[in-house]
């Protein structure tokens, strides 16, 4: 299994003035934009970290999953959640030779925290032989900070701003998240087994 990200969240979408406000940072100077790199560097850096720890892909972004087995021949979870489309399957011969399945052989069985790939008659396309079978997802809560679930969006400016006035202190390398951190986001990280299957 390889899981590829084909698109980032665009600067537009990342609070940069509202983390300003949030670390109480000067305005109305000749240098108000210097740190606005940093400040989106950091943003990046909680999302990230976020989207690990609860296998939520929190802005709008397209990816590509490529499998060499399904788990079941008939659904198969996906790693993501949300996700709110399935862009293409394609089956890729061991030469790379590619095939786009039919549309109509498969549909999104959508879900909060396990979303999956679902055969339309017996089975999903099948995988060939020594290959892998490619499937891109459009996946994310949407494409605004505006479509976060609040509680989210307040845990990655915490923890943004954590990074922001602890990037200095090398004491910290490989430190856990802020307990408010954690307490915000506890209710989304959902027990994988075995790839989310049927619980």
């Amino acid at each position: 299994m390889m899981l590829v990200e084909l698109s980032s969240a665009p600067a537009a979408a990342l609070p940069v003035a509202g983390l300003k406000d949030h670390l109480r940072l000067g305005s109305g100077f000749a240098d108000d934009g210097l740190q606005d790199e940093v400040l989106e560097a950091f943003l990046r850096a909680a999302l990230a970290s976020i989207e690990a720890r609860t296998g939520k892909v929190l802005l709008e972004r397209e990816f590509r999953w490529s499998v060499t087995a399904w788990r079941e021949v008939d659904r198969q979870p996906l790693p993501l959640a949300p996700v709110s489309a399935v862009g293409s399957v394609t089956q890729i011969d061991r030469n790379g030779t590619a095939v786009p399945a039919s549309a109509q052989r498969y549909a999104l069985e959508p879900d909060m925290q396990r979303p999956a790939l679902i055969a339309v008659g017996a089975t999903l396309p099948c995988v060939p032989r020594g290959g892998r079978v490619d499937v891109t997802l459009l996946a994310g809560y949407g494409p605004e900070w505006s479509d976060l679930p609040p509680d989210l969006a307040q845990a990655v400016m915490l923890l943004a701003a954590h990074f922001y006035e602890y990037r200095s202190d090398g004491a910290l390398h490989g430190a856990s998240m802020p307990f408010t951190v954690t307490g915000l986001i506890e209710r989304y990280r959902t027990v994988r087994l075995f790839m989310g299957g049927r619980t």
